[in-house]
């Protein structure tokens, strides 16, 4: 089945731009002048990934990428003339899976598409049964068929990116797991933008663990590890 992507950008020449790219590897792509379109459209017929600009007429592009989080976890790639550590932060942390700062290369971007829809592809083609469908470490509980995660039994709020990042240091959790896997088995391959993502995903993280007995730790120089507040030298 052809994958819909929408794009949500004010300037013409943008959306046609990607909506060209992304059309010559099979996509189907539905073009928005503002995000309050995309949204209206997605909440009747939802689409497998989203190219969501953050400066446009109505509500901007961080507005409805927190609506959109509030009823899905379809992957969102935030567009944005201003190179701003703020507008970086701020997409993360509403949950965005990507950042591309204009201008940008469009082949860039479609080769970004490309490797999380095989991401996606490979993490749902993993049959998961009775035996593996939970993942405990310390006090933190992942349910992998629901894709839930609870801590001390109250529910954690993961975006898309936390909940895969806290997946796999669990079950790799009997050894330290270098940066370079996780960009290539989270985000699909290695930038420099992409070496930010992954600092700045462990960092939310740990905010969000904060009073589990489970901890991320940096091995530095290398990546890192989950542990337990025992293993932390000091305590």
């Amino acid at each position: 089945m052809d994958k819909v992507i929408y794009i949500a950008d004010d300037d013409d020449n943008i959306r046609n731009l990607l909506k060209s790219f992304l059309e010559r590897e099979g996509y189907i792509i539905y073009g928005f002048p503002t995000g309050d379109d995309l949204l209206k459209e997605f909440i009747t017929n939802p689409c497998d990934l989203i190219i969501l600009d953050v400066m446009m007429p109505g509500r901007d592009g961080f507005f409805i990428l927190t609506e959109i989080r509030k009823i899905s976890n379809v992957p969102i790639i935030m567009l944005t003339a201003r190179d701003s550590d703020a507008d970086y932060i701020e997409g993360l942390n509403l949950g965005s899976d990507d950042y591309f700062t204009k201008p940008f290369s469009p082949i860039k971007l479609v080769t970004k598409v490309k490797s999380i829809f095989a991401r996606l592809e490979a993490v749902n083609s993993i049959n998961v049964d009775a035996s593996d469908s939970e993942l405990e470490f310390a006090d933190i509980k992942i349910n992998r068929k629901t894709k839930s995660a609870t801590l001390k039994g109250r529910e954690l709020s993961l975006t898309p990116n936390e909940y895969t990042l806290l997946t796999y240091l669990m079950i790799n959790s009997d050894r330290a797991v270098p940066r370079v896997e996780l960009l290539d088995k989270i985000w699909g391959y290695e930038t420099e933008i992409e070496t930010r993502v992954a600092d700045d995903t462990v960092k939310r993280l740990r905010k969000k663990i904060v009073d589990s007995d489970a901890k991320i730790s940096t091995v530095w120089g290398y990546g890192f590890r989950l542990t337990t507040s025992q293993d932390e030298p000091g305590e």
